[in-house]
């Protein structure tokens, strides 16, 4: 059983520079954020071999450009590990965790719709929630910076 501790030097052993922050948030939360690349990777290790699951994901648009955090928990020693990502403002992109974690399915559909945010490989990213409320290719929670 891995605790916290392995969990962390493992993923700064096993991707190195792709891991560019930890940061303590408590005693049980840790953000760790990657290079968008790895996402898939970071996520298989955690799964498999640390023995995490994939809780949900959220999203927020802010100036350094689309941020998401993937939340992880290791129940067993009471981890939540928060996966964080930042996606370029002008075309956000990321592969998809779908294929991984079904639970990750309608959150990534539903950041698609409001932030625009394209989810590489996702197996079916139409509308979920926006029919009708507000005209194509218009994302509500994008934000305008000066």
């Amino acid at each position: 059983m891995m605790n916290t501790d392995a969990i962390l030097n493992g993923l700064k052993e096993k991707f190195g520079p792709l891991v560019t922050e930890t940061v303590k948030r408590n005693g049980k939360r840790y953000v760790v954020t990657i290079n968008p690349s790895a996402i898939l990777n970071v996520s298989e290790y955690l799964y498999r071999e640390a023995g995490c699951r994939f809780i949900i994901a959220s999203a927020l648009h802010t100036k350094r450009g689309f941020e998401i955090h993937y939340h992880f928990s290791k129940d067993d020693c009471g981890l939540v590990l928060n996966i964080h990502v930042i996606l370029d403002h002008n075309k956000p992109s990321i592969e998809s965790l779908s294929n991984m974690f079904n639970a990750s399915n309608w959150i990534e559909r539903e950041m698609h719709e409001l932030f625009g945010i394209d989810f590489i490989n996702h197996p079916n990213q139409e509308k979920l929630i926006s029919e009708g409320n507000w005209a194509e290719g218009v994302y509500p929670y994008r934000k305008e910076f000066k």
